[in-house]
């Protein structure tokens, strides 16, 4: 009996010790690769396909503002505020699930940012709980910013396609600095679905989805960057654009 309780003691102080560190070594590190990715792979291999990885780590103040706003307005737009889970939007797809209704995710950006480095993406009680236990971990240690630039770096943005950079050549021949508005939200359209949903190609509902998220992003809070990282896609906004947005700043700032 002796020798199983220190088998278990030492397996919990195995995960707790393992699962914390890696927290914090990617605090500092660069993500290159997740699980997901590699799940794909082997889905592509079972098809009789080359296996393929487009992906680039790219720092957030590399990436336009956009895109980060486009994410929250149409993923999360509590994200700045939660401490990883909105317990509000939990509590409403639950009783819409109980009433019968399409079954519909809750899961915050941060719930997403932990699934995806360190889980697998299947349905089960065991993955949600290690994802509630990752969420809390990330929250802690890494901070709003980091969980963004890990999100926008990680997530699947397409057929073999993950983050921001790969998408933003991929899609539109373009850096991630330089992303439009329009060509952001039109990525955050495609994220709840990457594989039947093409920005570059977008249906009549993804445009207007598109549209509504564009709305949204002047409305939800804008993301801590550094006030002087101002990001290249405001350059390129047209002169009418940047005055528009000058006058929100002000208004914001009364």
């Amino acid at each position: 009996m002796n020798k199983i309780l220190k088998w278990v003691r030492n397996i919990i102080i195995f995960f707790f010790v393992s699962t914390i560190g890696m927290v914090v070594a990617f605090k500092y590190i660069p993500v290159y690769y997740t699980p997901l990715m590699f799940i794909r792979c082997g889905e592509q291999l079972s098809r009789g396909e080359s296996p393929r990885i487009q992906h680039k780590w790219v720092p957030l103040e590399e990436m336009s503002h956009n895109m980060p706003q486009a994410v929250m307005a149409s993923e999360d737009n509590l994200f700045l505020q939660h401490n990883g889970f909105d317990i509000d939007q939990i509590l409403i797809a639950r009783r819409e699930a109980q009433q019968g209704k399409r079954e519909r995710g809750a899961s915050t950006i941060s719930q997403q940012t932990a699934k995806n480095v360190f889980l697998w993406p299947a349905h089960s009680w065991v993955r949600k709980g290690l994802e509630v236990y990752f969420t809390v971990l990330i929250e802690w240690v890494w901070g709003k910013e980091r969980i963004m630039e890990v999100y926008l770096n990680s997530i699947e943005m397409g057929d073999g396609i993950y983050g921001v950079a790969a998408v933003s050549k991929a899609k539109f021949g373009t850096d991630p600095a330089a992303l439009t508005p329009k060509q952001a939200a039109l990525i955050a359209v495609t994220l709840p679905s990457p594989l039947t949903r093409d920005s570059a190609h977008p249906t009549p509902w993804m445009n207007k989805r598109s549209n509504k998220i564009i709305d949204l992003m002047g409305k939800v809070t804008r993301f801590p960057y550094p006030e002087a990282k101002e990001d290249n896609s405001s350059k390129q906004q047209p002169a009418d654009s940047k005055k528009h947005h000058k006058k929100k700043s002000k208004k914001k700032r009364k």
